[in-house]
């Protein structure tokens, strides 16, 4: 009687993942065309045929990060970006050595503190600096880490002494970031990944912040000729393109 209790388990768990297959299939053929919002339909289906799945999750929790922007309102962006975190979470519960997972959650928390008040900003940003090593430690070589953590050093260190005494005395302050810290990182995922145009962007604005400008206009230079393949690339470029425009008028 047990034996095939435990055949009918198999065949179930079998049968689910079959279901899964082609909804997996065809959602990453959506995300790679950049068809976010059709590949968020297709891993949530995904998800409904084989639950509890690390990848499926942390794959619907980036669809939903990606979609932040694309939304009407405040109200939505927020909620948006709330989902995801709830779905990276559920991937990092499921697999929490999956460095991919943990800094899943990192991207979240940044997402959320966007439309968050100064108390859930600076919350969310202690997060963003936590799990981004977090994932850097579970892999040294991870790229993405190192811009997520980069990314988070300039920024930080950018805030002026007035914002840094409030956050501080309000809200209990923030870790200790820094300009060199903040390249050193980005220039380490250029180095991981020279294919990705995020992180050549991302390093001009580290240089810009630290009052180089020269270098931030060849990391600009070098990341706007390069051809978009993610959903944010577009954004980022605009982003660049922007900021080297106000430099240009200076």
């Amino acid at each position: 009687m047990l034996l095939r209790f435990i055949l009918l388990l198999t065949l179930v768990a079998l049968a689910r993942a079959g279901e899964a297959a082609p909804h997996l299939l065809e959602a990453q053929a959506a995300e790679a065309r950049l068809e976010v919002r059709r590949a968020l339909e297709l891993f949530l289906q995904a998800d409904a045929a084989q639950p509890d799945n690390a990848f499926i999750l942390q794959k619907i929790a980036r669809q939903y990060s990606d979609l932040v922007d694309d939304q009407p309102d405040i109200t939505e962006k927020k909620r948006y970006a709330q989902t995801a975190l709830d779905y990276a979470r559920r991937a990092v519960a499921l697999n929490p050595a999956d460095p991919v997972n943990v800094l899943s959650v990192a991207i979240c928390h940044g997402k959320l503190a966007l439309y968050s008040d100064t108390r859930e900003k600076v919350r969310n940003s202690r997060f963003v600096r936590e799990d981004a090593e977090r994932a850097l430690a579970l892999n040294p070589d991870y790229a993405w880490a190192h811009h997520v953590l980069g990314r988070w050093h300039y920024e930080v260190a950018s805030l002026g002494s007035t914002a840094k005494f409030f956050v501080r005395l309000f809200y209990g302050g923030l870790p200790a970031a820094s300009f060199d810290e903040g390249i050193r990182h980005l220039r380490r995922a250029t180095e991981l990944e020279p294919a990705e145009l995020t992180h050549w962007l991302e390093l001009g604005f580290a240089c810009l912040a630290a009052g180089q400008p020269d270098a931030a206009r060849r990391h600009w230079a070098h990341g706007l000729a390069m051809p978009s393949r993610h959903k944010p690339d577009e954004p980022a470029k605009r982003r660049a393109r922007a900021a080297l425009a106000r430099l240009d008028q200076d």
